[in-house]
């Protein structure tokens, strides 16, 4: 089943060779990939090293219940050995098959966070503070850095919008199954008959893209320069610095207005339209190739409800895998691995199964 790992060890000798070698530091790109790889073949090359001896003590302790019939003891002690080795032997074949599975390409990179108000008018408004607060916690446990691109802000703390630079390690990896829509079930503040409100707001996670990734032709753009405006349309800046970069192509329009300098609004949302462009012809290249793509976990396909947040009895309910926990306070106060680790070991488990 693994005959290309017979060779893992002289691969990881020459990986090791190449992370010797003064000059790869000096390409910093060709450094990180050298680096990841290593780190993947030195795991391969501990689990399939553990996966030999398994099987090969296997072997052995079938052949001596083959050949010793007159201990019972000895006997009974050796079969429940081979019971042991038997499930450590399946777990370690488990562990190596998911390390050949095909990598997610998008795996290591950063992400933008994206998350808009849909339906709930006010209420989804600030579920999209309370989402972004979670995250923000989140990335904050994580060790990641967290930098507003854009925000749509209104004026009792809620956002029509926010999009966020998530950087670190292994963000997309982490995140990448966020996407979808998140709904919320609670009694507003204005509300004076505790009655309980649906509300839902648009959860986008989409990895961050080199320039070297996608080439945009300067005339495939369209920039307009406006005045920076805050909740309720006041103005916040006294210079035109405010960015609205349209793709004519495509007509994706990016807003930057955060900054106070127009060149920092015109290069973050060149940054977020990059991003927006290879994750577009990437969901088509997906709808193209994959017809029963919503019906897959994981799909990130952004019309799926994905999660309810139910105050009133302090619930969190996963839809795409059954998963309810009650401890809503600590979710969103950024204790998000009960909700995100299920649905990563999950899809593994598919990506496997799909894999035989």
């Amino acid at each position: 089943m693994f005959e290309n790992l017979r060779d893992i060890d002289e691969k990881l000798r020459e990986l090791e060779s190449q992370l010797s070698d003064p000059q790869l530091v000096s390409d910093q790109q060709r450094y990180r990939k050298v680096t990841r790889e290593h780190a993947l073949v030195a795991k391969m090359a501990e689990l399939y090293a553990a996966y030999t001896l398994v099987s090969r003590t296997i072997l052995e302790n079938q052949e001596f219940l083959r050949n010793e019939q007159d201990d019972p003891d000895l006997m009974e002690l050796a079969k429940g050995e081979l019971d042991e080795l038997a499930l450590k032997h399946g777990e370690l074949e488990k562990a190596i098959r998911f390390l050949l599975l095909p990598k997610d390409p998008n795996d290591e990179k950063n992400i933008f966070l994206e998350i808009r108000a849909g339906t709930g008018g006010d209420e989804a408004a600030l579920f999209v503070a309370d989402l972004f607060r979670m995250y923000g916690r989140y990335a904050e446990t994580q060790g990641w850095k967290v930098e507003v691109m854009s925000s749509n802000a209104i004026g009792i703390g809620g956002f029509k919008e926010i999009i966020a630079l998530i950087s670190g390690n292994q963000v997309y990896s982490r995140l990448k199954y966020e996407s979808g829509v998140h709904r919320v079930q609670r009694v507003p503040d204005t509300e004076t008959q505790g009655r309980i409100h649906t509300s839902a707001v648009t959860v986008a996670i989409i990895p961050e893209v080199e320039e070297v990734d996608l080439h945009i032709e300067p005339n495939e753009l369209k920039f307009d320069i406006f005045r920076s405006s805050g909740p309720g349309g006041q103005s916040v800046n006294t210079t035109d610095s405010a960015i609205r970069v349209t793709h004519l192509p495509t007509g994706l329009v990016v807003t930057c207005q955060d900054e106070r300098s127009q060149h920092k609004n015109k290069a973050k949302a060149l940054q977020v339209l990059r991003a927006r462009l290879l994750d577009k012809m990437e969901q088509e290249r997906h709808d193209r190739i994959s017809e029963d793509r919503k019906s897959q976990v994981g799909t990130g396909d952004r019309s799926e409800r994905i999660r309810t947040y139910n105050y009133p009895q302090g619930r969190v309910t996963d839809h795409r895998i059954n998963l309810t926990i009650y401890r809503l306070d600590q979710v969103l106060a950024g204790m998000l691995d009960d909700v995100i680790l299920p649905i990563i070991t999950h899809y593994q488990t598919e990506s496997l199964k799909s894999a035989h």
